[in-house]
């Protein structure tokens, strides 16, 4: 992994912030003592691709609200970052714009009554697309991490869905896991 890499965990991304916290982006980022943010680069009904109606449990062609945002680390494009959301959730809310919003979108989720429970993570390495080359500043031949993350409420319907691409050589992912020793789960 190469100076200013990235080291992220996911739990921040799935927990609601309190009144007057930052979207958890802005908080890691803070803690970590580095500079970056995010450009919202569209936002809106799209018709869902195959992939995305599997995470969604919707039919393909189905209308669902898209985030399709460019994280920065230092002026540097990291992630690429596209969240989809059902549109019976998301339609007419701020997840359908592109503003900024305020303690991020898993907080406004839960606002709207929309609370995550589980979440389920692939991470699959690729070689970018041109585009994906372009928009990340990588180098020819430099592999992209893939990571798509559900998330579900607690009847286990997905309410939101995230397919983020990023630099493999700039990344690494942390997972912590805790183990309840003596219930038998």
């Amino acid at each position: 992994m190469s100076a200013g890499a990235w080291v992220s965990t996911s739990m921040p991304y799935l927990t609601a912030q309190r009144d007057g916290q930052p979207d958890a982006w802005s908080a890691e980022l803070a803690g970590q003592g580095q500079r970056g943010g995010q450009r919202i680069v569209g936002a809106g009904e799209v018709a869902a691709s195959g992939e995305v109606a599997e995470l969604l449990g919707v039919a393909p062609g189905e209308a669902v609200v898209v985030r399709r945002r460019v994280m920065v680390l230092e002026d540097v494009p990291c992630e690429l970052t596209d969240t989809y959301y059902p549109a019976s959730i998301a339609r007419g809310t701020r997840l359908a714009g592109t503003a900024k919003i305020p303690g991020g979108a898993v907080t406004l989720l839960a606002e709207l009554g929309y609370t995550g429970v589980r979440v389920q993570e692939d991470v699959t390495a690729r070689m970018p697309d041109e585009v994906e080359r372009e928009a990340l500043r990588t180098e020819r031949g430099e592999p992209v991490l893939r990571l798509v993350r559900v998330t579900y409420d607690s009847t286990d319907r997905p309410i939101q869905a995230d397919v983020m691409t990023m630099p493999a050589h700039r990344q690494r992912l942390r997972y912590e896991i805790e183990i309840e020793i003596g219930t038998g789960r």
